[in-house]
């Protein structure tokens, strides 16, 4: 995109964010690298009200790499409750280790190193960089992406995710300053979480409606590929393992086999949950042939 063109959008965009930027606690001005890297990996497929209370439970209790490092993985899986997706939390046990271990307990300000940690993906690694030290690299998430694909490519909805497509689309309309660069970062991503939404965008209170090529080109309908629908919760392995994992937290010793039996009616899906579970490293096998969280 040609720079008059970006230009615009993301003049526009840093003004509104100015005003409009939710008061999210991992925002504020003093919170620690740390802090923000914690809130990346709370915020992975998980709504924001969920994540805030548990964020600053977190922070209280564990304000460093350092202090998450010295208690067992048990713990932060058990202080991680009902998030999902607790392998979360065994990564970013690892992470706070692998922090203190390569980095004197400070969390990187650079891309790759960021990258090296225990999980901490391309988002992640950028999101971390740019939020807690404003490095000038592009942020792309799904609401950053439906914000492009509408107001710069004219689609209703973006393509699957691509980062040598995302990412260069994204460089593209970033401003050149370090801090302006920072603020189109995160005003983007909140256009898309709280106007430019995904089933009902709210067009009539886009700062960039005047810049935007869906609104132009008349709405068009979406024809392209589509990211594959992820299966219903209900009655999948997931809740299942969800179930199990309760249980676990729950209990501040291993749990008996069979007191497993009650949660799932279906032994063979339950047994399948508790194997992946010790596959993934979230559940182990006692001595007496109980289930644990790890290092517990």
């Amino acid at each position: 995109m040609p720079r008059e063109q970006a230009d615009p959008i993301a003049e526009v965009l840093v003004d509104w964010f100015a005003d409009a930027a939710r008061p999210l606690p991992w925002r504020a001005a003093d919170v620690s690298p740390w802090a923000v890297l914690v809130s990346e990996f709370m915020l992975q497929q998980t709504q924001v009200d969920r994540v805030v209370p548990r964020w600053e439970a977190w922070i209280a209790r564990w304000p460093t790499p350092a202090s998450l490092a010295r208690e067992p993985a048990s713990e932060a899986v058990r202080a991680w409750d009902r998030l999902g997706y607790p392998r979360r939390a065994l990564w970013l046990h690892r992470a706070a280790t692998e922090i203190v271990e390569r980095h004197g307990g400070e969390v990187p300000r650079d891309v790759d190193a960021l990258l090296a940690l225990q999980g901490v993906g391309p988002y992640t690694a950028r999101a971390v960089a740019a939020f807690a030290y404003g490095v000038r690299v592009p942020v792309v998430d799904t609401n950053t992406r439906r914000v492009i694909a509408r107001a710069v490519d004219g689609q209703a909805e973006p393509a699957p995710p691509s980062p040598a497509r995302d990412l260069p689309a994204m460089t593209a309309l970033l401003p050149e300053t370090v801090a302006s660069a920072r603020a189109f970062n995160a005003a983007a991503m909140e256009l898309g979480a709280t106007v430019c939404v995904a089933r009902t965008p709210r067009c009539d209170a886009c700062p960039i409606s005047d810049h935007c090529a869906w609104r132009a080109a008349g709405y068009p309908a979406y024809d392209g590929p589509r990211k594959a629908k992820q299966a219903r919760f209900e009655g999948s392995d997931r809740q299942v393992r969800g179930l199990v994992m309760r249980e676990l937290r729950a209990a501040h010793r291993p749990v008996a086999r069979t007191e497993l039996d009650g949660v799932w009616a279906d032994g063979a899906q339950l047994e399948r949950a508790i194997a992946g579970l010790v596959a993934d490293g979230l559940a182990v096998a006692a001595d007496d042939g109980g289930l644990a969280l790890p290092d517990a």
